[in-house]
């Protein structure tokens, strides 16, 4: 049997009203956004050369959002995680844009009521930001939680979603 082909991975840094965004694509996909100071930021060794050539539709559906002409992002994803973390990440696709929800209501939507603690751990290793909303998960009293790009990013993009932002 011949061994796998080793995945080709390329990165992209563009800029965002939240700062400098890092894109990065295994085989094309993208499978990760990552903001400045991101604090489960892979190494950058681990990102391959930079190549701006597979992140067009990513970039177009980013300036889409940021100029309030996208609330949902249609993009495939090549996330690597455990099955649980992947179902969490698939989760947070579907909190509506503008809305926020808590760890232990995300838990509760997944089937795993008193999972709430895991939830939030999965939720801050989430590869791809923004894309994939874990900044709309809010702790249980409605204050911001964690968030692997910072509070007050965390705070800006809610801001934006809910008309308070304008860039």
């Amino acid at each position: 049997m011949s061994p796998m082909p080793t995945p080709v991975t390329v990165h992209a840094v563009v800029d965002s009203p939240v700062g400098e965004l890092t894109l990065v694509a295994r085989d094309g996909v993208l499978a990760g956004l990552y903001l400045p100071e991101h604090r489960h930021r892979p190494a950058l060794e681990t990102f391959g050369a930079r190549d701006a050539s597979p992140f067009g539709e990513v970039v177009a559906q980013l300036e889409e959002y940021f100029a309030g002409r996208r609330t949902r992002f249609d993009l495939p994803l090549s996330m690597a995680g455990t099955p649980f973390q992947r179902t969490v990440w698939d989760a947070l696709k579907d909190i509506p844009h503008g809305e926020t929800t808590s760890y232990g209501e995300l838990a509760a939507r997944i089937g795993r009521p008193t999972a709430f603690r895991a939830v939030g751990l999965a939720n801050g290793k989430n590869p791809v930001s923004i894309i994939v909303p874990c900044h709309r998960v809010v702790g249980s009293t409605g204050g911001l939680t964690g968030y692997g790009g910072g509070i007050e990013r965390k705070r800006l993009l809610l801001g934006f979603e809910r008309g308070d932002v304008v860039w």
